[in-house]
């Protein structure tokens, strides 16, 4: 992902903290504070804690030990979003006055009908409890993303309004991954494949916050013997802290093989030197390797 001259550099890891980190988790930060250093740029973490139900701040705690622990430090005071829930809602009243949103206290049992979607405005009242939505459009995205190639949003649009804002107050990934990365001036992203599906809301909020959306490309995922993505709903176990084996398996799904570096710090520094996307061009998924089988349970 080469960086215009002209524009400093500027990417981010954002977990969720909603347990330890684990081996995916840990190829994503890689990916994305590699990308940064090599493009001589600012790395930030940012703890996505957004989701007040499932997220603990001990889980925040543990992550950023790990991190710490594999010499992945923030170049920026880490910021967490459950702090952030004024400037939210000050961008959700934007949307408000424009119109772009809607309250909707449809049941379960209503989207399910639409396969979990919300294809067109209902006819709720924000007397009751409600959600916030963004009302549907018809815009067709296209991106070119540097690992992935081309991808069309056809459909993604149109057939979902997606909530900004829960029924329990707490506002969505989708909103608050927009208001954070355009506030911190986050130029690159460097995140997991399964995002892609993502890309399209996001992008129609920059648009109509009238903001410039970052770079954003989508490494390979990393997945189980089901084909189903290393996560902590998977079952994904912790990995230890400052382990220098692991660390190398883990850049060997970016494509780098280091010979037998004696120490963290020097295998960051190897690995920045030979980091090059373009290696991983047209990959979504990665099996994990028999020989990496211990990092599930």
């Amino acid at each position: 992902m080469p960086n215009s001259l002209s524009t400093l550099y500027r990417g981010r890891f954002a977990p969720s903290p909603t347990g330890p980190l684990h081996f995916g988790s840990l190829v994503s930060a890689l990916a994305s504070y590699l990308d940064a250093k090599k493009n001589q740029g600012d790395w930030l973490i940012r703890i996505e804690d957004v989701d007040g139900t499932r997220c603990k701040k001990y889980f925040s705690e543990q992550i950023l030990n790990t991190l710490s622990s594999y010499k992945l430090f923030s170049d920026e005071t880490v910021i967490a979003q459950s702090h952030r829930s004024e400037l939210y809602e000050q961008h959700l009243s934007t949307l408000k006055n424009q119109q772009l949103v809607f309250p909707c206290n449809c049941t379960r049992q209503f989207l399910t009908q639409n396969n979990g979607n919300h294809p067109d405005v209902c006819k709720s009242t924000a007397n009751q409890l409600h959600s916030w939505r963004l009302k549907t459009s018809n815009l067709l995205y296209q991106y070119e993303d540097p690992i992935q190639g081309s991808l069309n949003f056809a459909d993604d649009l149109k057939n979902n309004c997606p909530v900004l804002k829960r029924k329990d107050g707490y506002f969505s990934y989708q909103l608050a991954v927009v208001v954070d990365d355009h506030r911190q001036n986050i130029t690159h992203l460097v995140r997991g494949a399964d995002l892609i599906e993502t890309t399209a809301q996001q992008l129609y909020l920059y648009d109509l916050f009238e903001w410039t959306p970052p770079n954003i490309c989508h490494i390979p995922l990393i997945t189980n013997t089901c084909g189903e993505k290393i996560s902590k709903q998977n079952h994904a176990k912790p990995i230890e802290n400052g382990h220098l084996l692991t660390l190398l398996r883990a850049l060997h799904y970016l494509n780098i093989d280091l010979n037998s570096p004696s120490s963290i710090s020097e295998a960051l520094s190897l690995a920045i030197k030979q980091w090059n996307p373009n290696t991983l061009y047209g990959v979504k998924s990665l099996p994990l390797e028999p020989q990496d089988q211990h990092f599930i349970s």
